[in-house]
This record gives C-alpha cells, structure tokens and sequence, in this order.
C-alpha cells in the first residue's frame, strides 16, 4: 500500500458523486448508504463492501478529528481515474494530524487508517480545496481500462 501528501485529482477525471454530511455520527451510516446506493449503477470490479468500510472510516475520523470555529461539513466525493476508483473525504482538520496509529491489542480506537492501509491500492493525504484536509483511497484495476 502506498501513502502520498502530494497527490491532486487529474482535472480530467470525471466526478460519479459527491455528499455533503453533517459532522455527526449518524452521518456515517448515511454515507455508506449512499455511497453503495450511487456506486453500484457504474458496476465497479473491485470490492463495494471495501470500499464501504474504508468510506465508513474516513468519514468516521473526519467527523471525529475536523476542527473548525465556524460550522461545517464533511465534504465526499468519488471520481473514475483510468480504471481506478478514487474516494475523498473532506473536513477542515489539519493535514499534518492524518497518521498511522500503532494501536495496542486493547485499543478501542485507532485502526481506521490501518483498515485503509490494508484494502486500498494507495491512500493520501493533502490539503484540501475547501480548506482544511481530504484523506483519499483509490481502488485500482476498478473498471476494464
């Protein structure tokens, strides 16, 4: 798995979706339900429960981990890049906070990224065009090319 700070979406890319979340926690379940509700049309190779999961952390870290003084959301979107599938989730956290954690056996929390580590292709990090920080995965060989 690979991991990058300086990675930005091709302008060519084309957008499949996007939602924009409250950041509470019953957004989580609502953004795995859209997500697989919006996705499945497009008929994607690759795993939607991976890509549910993952989702279902990201948006989880971004709801728990954003920081802002004035209101805001979590921004998510989806994109085809070639024959990749690449999901980003926005808040207006900092990106320098976006790290694997080491959790102990008895640790609660803490594996979301890990989880992500493990099921995509690549993951990154950067600044985010609505401010704050995106956290992404991408998913290759999810269409024919």
């Amino acid at each position: 798995m690979a991991y990058t700070t300086d990675r930005y979406p091709c302008a060519d890319s084309p957008r499949l979706g996007a939602m924009t979340l409250h950041p509470v926690a019953e957004s989580v379940p609502r953004a795995r339900r859209w997500f697989r509700k919006f996705i499945t049309p497009h008929s994607p190779a690759c795993s939607v429960d991976d890509c549910v999961l993952m989702l279902s952390e990201l948006v989880t870290n971004a709801v728990v981990h954003g920081r802002s003084d004035e209101p805001w959301v979590v921004q998510v979107e989806w994109f085809r890049e070639g024959s990749s599938l690449r999901v980003e989730v926005h808040n207006p956290g900092l990106p320098g906070n976006v790290r694997l954690r080491c959790p102990d056996a008895n640790d609660a929390h803490g594996r979301g990224l890990l989880l992500v580590d493990s099921l995509a292709h690549s993951w990154h990090t950067r600044p985010s065009r609505f401010g704050g920080t995106v956290v992404s995965f991408e998913m290759a060989d999810a269409w024919p090319s």
